[in-house]
């Protein structure tokens, strides 16, 4: 019951996490906004041969920030701390079809359904953006509202939307180093206000031909060319206070939250751990706050901030440490199974290394869904820094050994090299298994190591590097093999005895079948970086 309790009440705490900080950053973005007009306006005034009341003076400055209050809005809907993807026109048609004629009213797939609201809220967002571009050039040059260069405004508006969704700038991208919210926010200025320039260039541009098939009132040359000017005043000073609030939600968004009770209170002395552990495990995957509770873990991790709350990770029965690590392993798992998946071997065919790796170029390049592992890339790189790090204290700070008597470090030795052969392989790097010296005298062992002819060469050939997928994979590969290299260090005293003594396997291996490849290859693995050769 306390449990049930104690889970509801940080559910409820947790979903006021991003309710505060979306509050936070419209209330930071109206101040800079009505800063922008104030300024733009005085700027622009003479250009303007117009006197204006009180009444239009207060309408169109209220008008200007329902206009940013829209845009505002579907900006925080759509950001997504991970890739998501949507369905094309086609494969909406064809769902469609299959609704009526297959299914016979039926409901489509869950996949589906999710990858059409996800369409239907990028199209809804290109439409707001239109509106809300519409909304505010009326607002900042006084155009008229339907004459031509209104109706060039809703031009910039798609412009700007399309290359919103198109470029993937939705995607929350979370800083390396965490900075307190003034200096974050400057940082990104300069490149806010580049940003709106080439955006308001390009959607003046492309807006020319509006002219072509909008006849507009005929005006003198000097009109047309002060109508020019201010129309491309007002859609860059529109787009600055866009990219500026962009910007900002960005930082709102990516700041680290503190999963913790505050420090000295009943709970941290109890239970420090239980609000991180209900947000790593109780939350979905693609929502902001299982990201931020990643975050918070690898800063309490890897820095000496929270040293007390890393200290809790190690009581005395195990409990907490083994959640702590089963949460980080988890999406390297997946990582590992889903590009197995990809490559198109099956964990219950790998007793060979060779029968589960070796492919021809038809069909790796038949391989379409390589890339789809590497959406939640943010997710596993912390989660490879995560393990390793605590892996790397447990060494000092893990008085009671509950890291290496509950398993806990041959699981994520395990899981980091079987998830870096799978991302090696996915990339077409070969992994060579030196014979063993049973088979082969120890004078031998190099040569055989280095005849193309003698090894087992486990991999697949040549793919391409400019796949959708390569980078990510070459630096989720960088990232895991860091992070064994760091572990290997460590513990190295103790692996180079393990191995002396033939129980390198038994020590640092978990029992069982690998996720990826077979058992002797993870073995080879591990010798490897134990002697500084992986790369």
């Amino acid at each position: 019951m306390i449990g049930r309790l104690f889970n509801s009440h940080h559910h409820a705490a947790t979903d006021t996490i991003i309710t505060d900080r979306y509050l936070g950053f419209l209330i930071w973005q109206s101040l800079q906004s009505t800063l922008l007009y104030l300024l733009s306006k005085t700027l622009i005034s003479p250009l303007l041969q117009s006197t204006y009341t009180i009444t239009h003076i207060l309408s169109t400055f209220i008008l200007f920030h329902l206009s940013l209050l829209l845009f505002s809005t579907s900006l925080f809907l759509v950001s997504s701390p991970q890739l998501v993807r949507g369905v094309s026109p086609v494969e909406l048609l064809f769902g469609v079809l299959r609704l009526v004629f297959v299914y016979g009213g039926q409901p489509l797939p869950v996949d589906f359904r999710r990858r059409v609201r996800v369409t239907l809220g990028f199209t809804l967002f290109v439409g707001c953006c239109c509106v809300a571009a519409y909304l505010a050039v009326v607002c900042f040059s006084g155009c008229e509202v339907f004459g031509a260069l209104g109706f060039r405004s809703l031009v910039i508006g798609l412009v700007y939307g399309l290359h919103y969704v198109f470029t993937r700038r939705w995607i929350l991208d979370f800083p390396i180093v965490q900075r307190p919210l003034f200096f974050s926010y400057k940082m990104g200025v300069r490149k806010a206000v580049v940003k709106a320039v080439r955006l308001a260039t390009t959607g003046y541009l492309v807006s020319l031909l509006v002219p072509l098939f909008i006849s507009d009132r005929k005006v003198a040359m000097r009109d047309l060319i002060l109508d020019q000017i201010v129309f491309y005043f007002a859609s860059c000073m529109v787009f600055l206070c866009w990219e500026l609030n962009r910007h900002l939600l960005q930082v709102f968004l990516t700041k680290r939250y503190l999963f913790a009770p505050l420090k000295g209170s009943a709970a941290a002395a109890t239970n420090p751990s239980g609000h991180l552990l209900v947000a790593l495990e109780e939350t979905s995957g693609r929502s902001l706050v299982h990201h931020l509770a990643y975050l918070d873990l690898c800063m309490v991790s890897e820095s000496n901030v929270d040293t007390w709350r890393r200290a809790a990770f190690f009581e005395e029965t195990g409990e907490t440490y083994k959640k702590v690590i089963a949460v980080c392993l988890k999406p390297l798992e997946q990582l590992t199974l889903d590009l197995s998946e990809g490559l198109g071997s099956s964990v219950d065919k790998s007793t060979s290394p060779l029968s589960n790796q070796l492919r021809s170029p038809t069909e790796l390049s038949s391989i379409s869904r390589l890339h789809e592992p590497f959406h939640d890339f943010q997710v596993c790189a912390w989660s490879a820094r995560i393990a390793s790090s605590l892996t790397i204290r447990s060494h000092k700070e893990d008085r009671l050994g509950v890291a290496q008597l509950s398993g806990c470090n041959t699981s994520t030795i395990s899981t980091l090299l079987s998830c870096l052969l799978a991302v090696e392989t996915s990339m077409g790097k070969k992994t060579n298994i030196q014979p063993s010296n049973t088979q082969y005298p120890t004078a031998n062992i190099k040569w055989a190591a280095l005849n193309p002819t003698a090894a087992a060469t486990v991999g697949i050939t040549s793919h391409k590097k400019d796949g959708p997928h390569h980078a990510k994979a070459y630096s989720m590969a960088d990232i895991l093999r860091t992070s064994i290299y760091q572990i290997v260090s460590t513990f190295h005293h103790e692996m180079v005895a393990s191995s002396k003594q033939g129980l390198l396997d038994k020590d640092w291996i978990s029992n069982g079948k690998p996720l990826y490849g077979s058992r002797e290859l993870i073995v080879h693995k591990l010798r490897m970086f134990l002697e500084f050769q992986a790369n």
